[in-house]
């Protein structure tokens, strides 16, 4: 087993140090995942490497209908933020709004998150 020495500084790592690569909207490549803790043990080697094959990652199952209504959501809010932030009628009213609701128990601490619930909002009840 390899070992890895992390550079003074770095409490934790957790996650893709190296992501497969898209070609063509596929992926293709191999994911390196790698993880530190700082635990007691009887052993000094606290470092984990995992290689996962890209292949691991096809999907077996055919999209159910929630999935694609999810992912239509998903795609119609995108579209929605994407335009808001550029509308020059709302960009006031909207930044006014959300510094008012930043500091606020469970507002939104970005303004990205808070066209978002906005857009999300509008969008469930227009389905509704």
């Amino acid at each position: 087993m390899a070992k890895v020495t992390w550079s003074p500084g770095i409490d934790t790592v957790s996650g893709a140090l190296a992501k497969a690569k898209k070609k063509d909207g596929h992926s293709c490549g191999d994911y390196v995942i790698g993880t530190h803790r700082v635990a007691e043990t009887t052993s000094k080697d606290c470092n984990r490497l995992y290689l996962r094959k890209a292949e691991s990652f096809k999907r077996t199952t055919p999209l159910q209908s929630h999935e694609l209504d999810l992912r239509t959501r998903f795609t119609a809010v995108a579209r929605n933020v994407a335009i808001r932030k550029k509308d020059l009628s709302k960009i006031s009213a909207d930044q006014t709004a959300y510094r008012e609701q930043k500091d606020q128990p469970g507002g939104k601490k970005t303004m990205k998150s808070y066209l978002w619930s906005l857009e999300l909002a509008a969008y469930d009840a227009q389905q509704h």
